[in-house]
């Protein structure tokens, strides 16, 4: 009958599509590991070849901007957050509330406005530390990472070190929250230490170097980092407790 030729092959097309989406699972997820001389690119469903790193163009900027403040939204939370609950913090707090309980007829004023405050005052220095772009320095930039389509992913700035051999320093590094885990931090940071070997040879420098900062909330970038060989040596914070680390590698 013909209704039972058209039903018997079904089985055998739904276990051969199920195949064929099992195959490009797999291929999507491989995952290329960091090599000794760079990072490499994290394959999950972005190519190598679907992505480039060029300088951001003028009329790019405000879209940058957006990345960078978004970015910066991201993790102001968690680093406000872990600042204010520090034993010190939680001290000054209390003592700003016990103060303004003479002022204030309101209790709960006394004890809010103190932390409002300070949750206004941290985030506001996130920002305007991390949410702008700085001035191109002597390293050029800053770069973009554009996908084949013409979307901008990601940001890139850098800039030379304090004093002589500390070799280059990142300034930003943001991925649009669309376009994380697919790569794009990755093919940036190799990025940044093929520009900081190719300066430290130009400016004859003993040795070629990248410092990464990371703010103590991102966890997922310092792993990252981790995998590519670098090595958290140092930090810097408020009362003590810190806030940002510096991973750094010798490339």
């Amino acid at each position: 009958m013909r209704t039972g030729a058209l039903l018997s092959p079904a089985p055998t097309r739904l276990a051969a599509c199920l195949a064929t989406a099992l195959v490009r699972v797999s291929s999507a997820g491989r995952v290329h590991a960091c090599s000794p001389r760079g990072c490499g690119s994290l394959g999950a469903a972005m190519a190598p070849g679907h992505l480039s790193v060029r300088e951001m163009r003028e009329d790019e900027r405000p879209l940058v901007l957006e990345m960078l403040k978004a970015g910066v939204k991201d993790t102001e939370n968690r680093v406000t957050l872990h600042a204010l609950t520090r034993p010190p913090a939680l001290l000054l707090l209390a003592a700003a509330s016990s103060g303004l309980r003479f002022v204030l007829a309101s209790f709960a004023l006394a004890l809010l406005l103190p932390v409002f405050l300070a949750v206004a005052a941290m985030k506001l220095g996130l920002r305007a530390r991390w949410g702008s772009l700085p001035p191109p320095g002597g390293l050029g930039g800053p770069w973009v990472a554009v996908r084949s389509s013409g979307d901008v992913c990601g940001v890139l700035a850098l800039a030379p070190g304090s004093s002589a051999g500390d070799g280059a320093r990142v300034t930003r590094l943001s991925v649009s929250r669309w376009h994380r885990r697919r790569g794009v931090g990755r093919r940036l940071l190799a990025f940044a230490e093929s520009r900081a070997r190719a300066w430290a040879g130009g400016m004859g420098e003993p040795r070629a170097r990248l410092v990464v900062p990371v703010a103590v909330a991102a966890w997922g970038v310092a792993g990252m980092l981790e995998g590519c060989g670098y090595q958290a040596e140092g930090s810097w914070g408020c009362m003590g407790y810190t806030l940002v680390r510096e991973f750094s590698k010798d490339l």
